[in-house]
C-alpha cells in the first residue's frame, strides 16, 4: 500500500519529466528558428493557422497541444490541422505512411489509488501520439483546395470588428502605444492609420492583431479572470504575462480568421523567449492553457 508522499513523489515526477520533454520540444523549434504560434509567412494564399482539430470527434485541441501540432505540421510541412490518433485513423480504414512519425500531444487523467485507507483520485499528465491527414497513404496533395466560397477579409474583419464590441472593453486611441492600463481597465490602442499593409498581413489585420494581444491583458483584470501581471519588465509574473498574451492573440486570430503580425526582430524574440523556457520546465505548459481560458472568455461575451 502506498501512502500520500509517495504517490505526490510519483505524480511530480510523471509530471516533471512530460513537462521537460514538452519544453524542449518548444525549444527545439525556437533554436530552429520557428515560432510555433507565429506562422511562418510564404504567401497571400496562407494568411493564418487554423486551431488543430481532430478529425474524427471534431473537437479542437487546446493549450500546449496546439503549439505541438503547429510546430509539427510546419516542422514537416504539413498542410492540414486535422490530427486523430493511430487507432482512430485506423477505426476509419485509413492506414498511415510507412515511416512517418506522430506528433506528442498531452492531457490529464486521474487514477484512484487508496491512501490511510481512503480512495483518493491522483491527477497525472499523460501524453499521446497522433497522425495528420496528410500522413495516410490515401492522402492526395490535390485534397487541400481552397474553400469553394471563401469569407471575403471584409466580412471576416467586420466579423472581428463586432467580436471585439461585443466584449465591451473601452479601447482609447492616443499617440503611438498599445497597452491594457490597469488601473483605469482600459485599453490603449495607436490610431488605426498608423498602421501599414505588409506582405502578410493588411494594415488593419495588423491593428486587429494587435488589439487581440491586448484584449488577453484585458481578460486578466481582478474582475474577469484575475491573473497576477508582474509591476516591471524583466519581473518573472510580467513575463508569464506576456507570453500568455502572445499565445492568446495566435489563438484568437485563428479563431477570428485573421494573420498575425509576426516580430520584425525575429532573432531578438526567439532568443527573448528560449531564456525565459529554459529557466523553467513548466512555464509554457501553464502559459497556454491559461491563454486557451482567456480566449475561451472572450468568445464566452459573445451573444
Amino acid at each position: 500500500m502506498q501512502n500520500a508522499s509517495q504517490n505526490k513523489i510519483e505524480f511530480k515526477q510523471n509530471r516533471n519529466d512530460l513537462y521537460q520533454q514538452i519544453t524542449d520540444t518548444i525549444i527545439k523549434q525556437l533554436e530552429a528558428g520557428t515560432v510555433p504560434w507565429q506562422k511562418p509567412w510564404i504567401g497571400k494564399d496562407q494568411l493564418f493557422m487554423d486551431i488543430p482539430k481532430n478529425f474524427v470527434t471534431g473537437n479542437h485541441y487546446r493549450g500546449i497541444n496546439i503549439l505541438l501540432l503547429w510546430g509539427s505540421a510546419m516542422n514537416k510541412g504539413l498542410t492540414t490541422q486535422e490530427w486523430a490518433s493511430f487507432k482512430q485513423w485506423s477505426q476509419k480504414g485509413e492506414r498511415i505512411n510507412k515511416g512517418e512519425k506522430g506528433t506528442l500531444i498531452v492531457y490529464y487523467d486521474t487514477i484512484e489509488k487508496e491512501v490511510d485507507g481512503e480512495i483518493e483520485k491522483i491527477p497525472f499528465l499523460k501524453s499521446s501520439f497522433v497522425f495528420n491527414r496528410c500522413q495516410l497513404e490515401s492522402y492526395a496533395p490535390e485534397e487541400t483546395k481552397q474553400e469553394e466560397n471563401p469569407v471575403s477579409l471584409v466580412e471576416r474583419l467586420e466579423h472581428v470588428e463586432a467580436f471585439i464590441g461585443n466584449t465591451k472593453a473601452i479601447i482609447e486611441h492616443n499617440g503611438y502605444s498599445a497597452h491594457y492600463n490597469r488601473s483605469e481597465d482600459k485599453i490603449n490602442m495607436p490610431l488605426k492609420k498608423a498602421f501599414v499593409d505588409r506582405s502578410w498581413s493588411t494594415a488593419t489585420e495588423s491593428y486587429y492583431a494587435v488589439l487581440s494581444h491586448e484584449l488577453i491583458h484585458w481578460s486578466g483584470s481582478a474582475n474577469r479572470l484575475d491573473r497576477t501581471k508582474g509591476k516591471k519588465f524583466g519581473d518573472q509574473n510580467y513575463a508569464t504575462e506576456e507570453l500568455i498574451a502572445e499565445l492568446g492573440a495566435a489563438f484568437l486570430c485563428a479563431e477570428l480568421g485573421i494573420s498575425l503580425t509576426p516580430s520584425l526582430d525575429r532573432a531578438s524574440y526567439i532568443s527573448h523567449w528560449l531564456e525565459v523556457l529554459r529557466n523553467d520546465g513548466c512555464y509554457i505548459i501553464s502559459a497556454a492553457s491559461q491563454a486557451s481560458k482567456a480566449v475561451d472568455y472572450l468568445k464566452g461575451l459573445q451573444p
